[in-house]
């Protein structure tokens, strides 16, 4: 093979895919494999599921044998009633962030400091919460669950 070929064949092989092209299973598995990327780093092995075990899409195993965390992946960051006593943390990336943050702490947050209303319309009809631009006081709560 020639060395222009070769070449060619290499810019096939890896040209960068637009994220808004694929459709939204595929955007999942994207989103998994740079989460499981990025916690590698922490020395974590995460394991996909095949179904919502547990509310969990993935488990977090940490190398030490003392960590496993059951991660629900979302596009954005969320608060749901289904996930409440579960041990879920949300995984989500925004911008060039990503974070893990445990769903039930992340909620005591938000009702303690009034961000939200228990009592909401919203949150009594659906059970969910969810912010596609993650606001200011939401990023202090996060800073600790950066990845």
């Amino acid at each position: 093979m020639s060395e222009a070929a070769s070449a060619d064949g290499a810019a096939l092989l890896f040209s960068k895919i637009d994220y808004a092209s694929l459709n939204a299973r595929q955007q999942e598995n994207y989103n998994f494999h740079k989460l499981a990327a990025r916690l590698a780093e922490y020395g974590y092995n995460c394991l996909r599921l095949t179904d919502d075990w547990q509310g969990a899409d993935l488990i977090a195993c940490h190398i030490d044998g003392s960590a496993f965390l059951r991660v629900q992946l979302k596009g954005r960051l969320v608060v749901d009633k289904k996930y409440v006593g579960k041990e879920i943390y949300v995984a989500f990336f925004d911008a060039e962030h990503c974070y893990v943050y445990p769903h039930d702490a992340f909620l005591e947050t938000l009702l303690a400091r009034g961000s939200m209303d228990e009592q909401s319309r919203v949150w009594v009809e659906t059970g969910l919460r969810s912010w596609p631009i993650t606001p200011a006081w939401a990023k202090e709560f996060l800073a600790d669950y950066s990845v």
